[in-house]
């Protein structure tokens, strides 16, 4: 009997997913977006699937559960994790590593066996405090340990009543790091799925709402092995855009960053850092 199309078995848990399009319609829209691939959709989950992560979310000022990632170039928190995701993060992250979804999100941007990270490397629960902020960067092109090429990431935003002048938008940049393309409140109930290719440059500008409210996401990360057949692609960290934020410095501690994960790299720091 025909499967048919992915997005007939979107269903999470006895509910299904609401797409606003068929996915044929949904894949030209991802192709033809500028300055790069991407999607977004709004309301794709039953909204209470997404409330329930709320209180599945440790607090952020408890260091057994989260790392701070704090740089020139970023400042969030990462759940330590994917074992501490609580029970909705675990329904969720269970959905989203399906072979439904897979199947649909390879029908979506055309990039087929999209392959899942279990360890949510990078991903799962990301919250950026006031203050916080991502500088347009391409992504690292590269599994941290599996060495698989990472293709596509699916964020979806975790904030209600967010106003714009609480700043943390996603933005989407040109390939020269120039220009900034397109702007993306992270509203509550947000999803958007983007190539992660070195080139596809996007961002985060600073946090700038009150001290209590922060900006929350759940992220999740697809790999392939290899691009088109090709497996010996140089690996590479995450790449910051040197024409907008001048000219690259290969320091040691540049090099450090882009090599090693961040795990280990904030391991380093806090052995190497002087005392006060």
């Amino acid at each position: 009997m025909p499967r048919g199309s992915a997005a007939d078995h979107l269903y999470i848990g006895a509910e299904k997913l609401s797409l606003p399009a068929s996915i044929g319609e949904l894949h030209a829209l991802y192709a033809g977006a500028r300055p790069f691939p991407h999607l977004v959709i709004d309301n794709l989950f039953p909204a209470h699937i997404l409330e329930a992560l709320t209180p599945d979310l440790p607090d952020v000022l408890d260091r057994r559960h989260w790392a701070l990632e704090d740089s020139e170039s970023l400042i969030r928190y990462n759940l330590r994790s994917a074992t501490e995701l609580g029970d909705a993060g675990e329904q969720l992250t269970s959905f989203l590593h399906s072979a439904n979804f897979l199947y649909f999100l390879g029908e979506l941007t055309g990039i087929n066996n999209l392959l899942p990270d279990p360890y949510l490397q990078g991903a799962g629960y990301n919250v950026m405090p006031r203050g916080g902020f991502f500088q347009v960067h391409g992504d690292r092109n590269t599994g941290y340990e599996s060495g698989l090429m990472r293709r596509v990431a699916v964020i979806t935003y975790l904030n209600k009543d967010w106003l714009h002048e609480y700043g943390g938008q996603l933005e989407l940049w040109n390939a020269t790091g120039t220009q900034c393309e397109i702007s993306i409140e992270p509203v509550f109930n947000r999803t958007i799925m983007f190539d992660t290719a070195s080139d596809h440059l996007h961002g985060v500008p600073t946090v700038a709402g009150p001290e209590n409210r922060s900006r929350r996401s759940f992220l999740t990360y697809f790999h392939t092995v290899g691009i088109n057949g090709n497996i010996d692609i140089p690996a590479h960290g995450t790449l910051y855009a040197p024409s907008y934020y001048g000219a690259p410095k290969m320091t040691a501690k540049a090099i450090l960053r882009d090599c090693v994960p961040p795990f280990l790299y904030r391991a380093m720091r806090r052995i190497l850092r002087p005392p006060k």
